[in-house]
């Protein structure tokens, strides 16, 4: 059992300050006729997070002009982090896998300070924590660990033949293949029970927020090879330096922040351009020949797109969800920068690790930084089960 002294912190009194200076949206003038005419722009995206910020990068690499609409004061969407009594909060459990295709192409590695876990986790079971460890980078850890009560020797053989069929695998081949839910792959493939239990439901479902393991296997597959071909890391500066770093190469005057978009709409009233309508929440307008690109949430694109029912493009499923706490200790019992999982199967909490082992930076000298994850609502949760218990 992990004990500490733990303080909670209070997750978002504050921003982490952008590196780089942004401009809201300049004022658009509209021309009075008998409705006020769209200022004309080139490309617009829509929502500055990871997908925006990477869309409007293409765009100026390829000198496209362009314009990334953003609604909340900083780039990011969910990569945000918030800096609290000298603690960096990341906002929820985010780790970066380095071996992303697109995030190979697009980031400079070197100054993101990219700090490494453990390859591997431990299992809470039965009392005890357990060692899952990657046999190609802890093989002595993971030789010891085949006896464990994590999964058979068999399911430990199989975890690698499962990363040699990955690995051997395009991207395009793993994400263009039939596909089934995760629970379905593991079984077919032959894990156990225990194992699915003890360690791909805490694991796995803890990325997808998806406890049952429904999510497709495809998404599987490809994230199985990015974390048996790269390290997953956390930036020094947290995981808003990814954001941050993606919008400092682009044009100081092409980001306009606090910029809400209420609708996208076709110009219909001339037939002979293809002009897309964009509206904000100030009731100004803009008009793009080029494009939109919406790179929003599905239930924010669905509200940008609305109309009659049967004709929006875009229908907006239940989500899922993830609370992540943060509290202050002491000290960490371990040294180690790993992460914990929870393979009871009971308790609130699903994962957690000590943020300060992985990368110093994230807090104070001489204070730790806890982050506990729990897979989906936690409303009438008391505050001794969101402390760690089991």
């Amino acid at each position: 059992m992990i004990s500490a002294s733990i303080t909670a912190l209070s997750p978002f009194p504050t921003t982490a300050p952008s590196p780089r200076q942004t401009r809201p949206l300049p004022p658009l003038r509209a021309i009075q006729t008998t409705a006020p005419a769209a200022a004309k722009t080139g490309a617009i995206v829509i929502g500055a997070g990871l997908a925006g910020l990477a869309a409007a990068t293409r765009l100026h690499a390829a000198n496209t002009p362009f314009i990334l609409l953003e609604a909340s004061d900083a780039v990011g969407g969910r990569v945000r982090t918030d800096v609290v009594d000298g603690f960096l909060l990341d906002r929820g459990f985010q780790i970066f896998i380095t071996a992303y295709p697109e995030a190979q192409s697009l980031l400079d590695y070197k100054s993101l300070g990219l700090q490494k876990f453990y390859s591997g986790a431990r299992v809470y079971f039965d009392g005890r924590f357990h060692t899952v460890a990657d046999p190609l980078r802890h093989f002595p850890d993971a030789l010891r660990s085949l006896t464990n009560p994590i999964g058979s020797v068999l399911d430990k053989l199989l975890i690698g033949l499962t990363r040699i069929r990955v690995s051997n695998r395009s991207d395009d081949e793993i994400l263009r293949a039939s596909e089934k839910p995760i629970i379905d792959l593991l079984r077919d493939t032959g894990f156990s029970d225990s194992m699915i239990d003890r360690f791909f439901r805490p694991f796995f479902g803890g990325i997808f927020f998806d406890s049952e393991l429904k999510t497709t296997s495809r998404l599987f597959d490809f994230i199985f090879k990015c974390l048996a071909m790269g390290d997953n890391t956390l930036p020094s500066n947290g995981i808003a330096a990814i954001p941050n770093q993606l919008a400092s190469k682009l044009p100081i005057d092409s980001i306009a922040l606090n910029s809400r978009v209420i609708s996208v709409e076709i110009d219909d009233d001339d037939s002979s351009r293809n002009a897309q309508i964009v509206r904000l929440e100030t009731g100004e307008t803009l008009e793009s020949e080029l494009g939109v690109i919406i790179a929003v949430e599905q239930h924010e694109a669905a509200k940008l797109l609305a109309g009659p029912d049967e004709a929006n493009p875009v229908r907006a499923r239940p989500g899922r969800g993830t609370v992540c706490m943060y509290f202050e200790a002491d000290r960490a019992p371990v040294r180690e920068p790993v992460l914990f999982l929870n393979g009871s199967g009971r308790g609130v909490v699903n994962n957690m690790f000590f943020a300060t082992n992985v990368a110093r930076t994230y807090g104070p000298a001489g204070r730790t930084l806890v982050s506990v994850s729990v897979v989906g609502e936690c409303e009438g949760v008391s505050e001794e089960e969101l402390r760690g218990r089991w």
